[in-house]
């Protein structure tokens, strides 16, 4: 770790290869806790940079379970939390109204890291199973056009970096990179970030990722996802292009709600907001959801505009679409597992 962290202390950042060579040195037996917890609170200090999240990102990647995929046009849409609003589950409960819409969804997620309740949690209280084998992930993509990787089953190399990070007591390049880790390689992404600053940033990481196209999102009162409190910032990745741009709520014709009025709670309780929404009950539960998956459809292409891609969403809620995927699911998540078992 010696020649990179005097790098990082020189302030000069690490080019994608070395953060590559950094990354498989930080994983490996031969480093000590001390040498971990140093590289980490160093970058942190320095401020990480988009090749020095990719080459970390790419060495996840390496180290995951394998997961066979040649389901085209996967999407996630996934925040990096940590932005201590204790809201409920919004991409989880979004990521069904895309698949409602006809989106494939590989969603990406880990039980409560930093809020009350995580996507994994609250996927478990409706009776999806977080355990059947990876190589079926495909199957749930092509058939049914979602399934959840459950991020402790593809990733067990992360599960060293737990102990490092609690110690640290300060947020490091792992509370950026969630994500980015989705074993499949995904061809759109929703990307929520508690960071604005690094909007741009995390758009030029995906782009090297290789997303075609993708949003990254920083909220009203700086949410991981979009807020109808007011001024939410975005950045647009298409085709390698960056652009940024900034959206209320009355800019597409949805009423605005405080962030208090979004808070959700434990497990059980975020079940239940989630099922009334999939349901059609209106509240600023359902709209918050609209706004994030109208989001998703427009990142994913399959809406021209954001208006556009919130009426979709409407109709995959009101349909039952949505539900039907939750339901279905549910299960078939049941049915792999008990096969295995």
């Amino acid at each position: 770790m010696k020649p990179y962290l005097e790098k990082i202390l020189s302030e000069n950042g690490l080019n994608i290869e070395e953060m590559k060579s950094a990354s498989r040195v930080l994983f490996s037996d031969d480093v000590s806790e001390g040498e971990m917890g140093a590289f980490l609170a160093t970058l942190n200090f320095k401020g990480e940079t988009a090749e020095e999240i990719t080459g970390l990102v790419e060495v996840i990647k390496e180290k995951a379970v394998p997961i066979p995929c040649s389901v085209p046009h996967v999407m996630d849409n996934c925040g990096t939390g940590g932005d201590q609003s204790h809201s409920f589950n919004i991409s989880s409960t979004a990521a069904f109204v895309l698949a409602g819409a006809g989106i494939k969804v590989a969603k990406h997620g880990n039980r409560s890291v930093s809020s009350k309740t995580g996507s994994a949690d609250v996927l478990e209280i409706l009776g999806v199973s977080l355990s059947f084998p990876a190589e079926k992930i495909e199957e749930l993509l092509d058939q049914i056009g979602i399934a959840f990787l459950f991020a402790p089953n593809v990733h067990p190399a992360l599960k060293k970096m737990m102990k490092i990070r609690k110690d640290l007591r300060i947020p490091t390049i792992f509370n950026l990179i969630g994500p980015l880790t989705n074993p499949i390689e995904l061809e759109t992404q929703l990307l929520g970030i508690y960071r604005r600053d690094m909007l741009e940033t995390m758009a030029e990481v995906l782009h090297r990722l290789g997303r075609k196209r993708a949003l990254v999102i920083n909220g009203a009162g700086y949410l991981d996802e979009a807020s109808l409190s007011g001024e939410n910032h975005f950045a647009l990745l298409d085709q390698g292009d960056i652009h940024t741009f900034t959206l209320s709520p009355e800019d597409v014709g949805l009423p605005t709600y405080t962030n208090e009025e979004i808070r959700g709670g434990d497990a059980k309780k975020n079940s239940e907001i989630l099922l009334s929404v999939l349901n059609g009950e209106q509240s600023p539960y359902r709209d918050t959801v609209l706004l994030n998956a109208g989001l998703g459809i427009y990142a994913n292409g399959a809406a021209n505009n954001i208006e556009e891609g919130i009426q979709l969403a409407k109709e995959s809620i009101d349909s039952k679409a949505a539900l039907n995927k939750l339901n279905t699911l549910i299960e078939v998540s049941r049915k792999l597992t008990q096969e295995v078992i």
